[in-house]
């Protein structure tokens, strides 16, 4: 079984993730971390920006084990994870990593779920269950900001809903693979809903998928 989850920044779709792959024991790829991980590589190798080709290189180099260093969490990282995912050529070298993992789901689980911006739309169109987590983005922001604080990272709410609004922008305006609904998703709108609640409304997808 693949289940594809995308949505914005802040729209809760991770936690979703998570509680999904508990649930049905799915291996779990958060596919912003790629990203991110790549982002590390680049201010770690004093790369240029400019030089798209050589940072598309680097993306031949991520592992799985990459994606476990905490320092990838950090804004300085995810505002540089946003620029370069906007790259074709990065978009593009970091496909068949995602869609290999999609489809070839390590010993002990019953499948995978994906999170991401364009998992249902590019990476798995084929995944058996969609999903599209969104939320206001006030409230985005809002949930952003009390996590960044319980990290003990300084911010304000204005900062905040500033970034998060320039990321959605590229996300949704990006020449390759823009943020978008698909076609067959199921849309949640978790503005107003707690992550249990959210939890239950995928549950009662999946189950009436597998019935049938």
């Amino acid at each position: 079984m693949i289940i594809a989850i995308d949505g914005p920044a802040g729209a809760g779709k991770g936690t979703a993730a998570k509680g999904i792959a508990r649930h049905y024991n799915l291996a779990h790829l958060e596919t912003g971390l790629l990203y991110r991980a790549l982002a590390f590589k680049v201010l770690e190798n004093n790369l240029n920006l400019d030089d798209k080709n050589k940072i598309s290189a680097f993306s031949s180099l991520i592992t799985l084990d990459d994606l476990q260093n905490k320092d990838l969490r950090s804004e300085e990282i995810g505002n540089l994870a946003s620029k370069i995912a906007s790259f074709p050529e990065v978009r593009q070298a970091l496909l068949d990593f995602q869609r290999k993992f999609a489809n070839t789901s390590p010993p002990g689980f019953k499948g995978t779920v994906l999170d991401g911006r364009d998992i249902g739309t590019l990476v798995c169109p084929q995944a058996d269950i969609k999903f599209y987590i969104t939320a206001k983005l006030e409230i985005r922001a809002q949930r952003r900001l009390k996590e960044l604080q319980q990290r003990g990272i300084e911010s304000i709410y204005t900062a905040v809903i500033q970034n998060m609004m320039d990321r959605d922008i590229r996300d949704e305006s990006r020449q390759q693979a823009p943020l978008t609904v698909a076609k067959d998703a199921h849309v949640i709108d978790t503005s107003d809903l707690s992550s249990d609640d959210v939890l239950k409304q995928m549950i009662t997808v999946i189950e009436q998928h597998l019935k049938k």
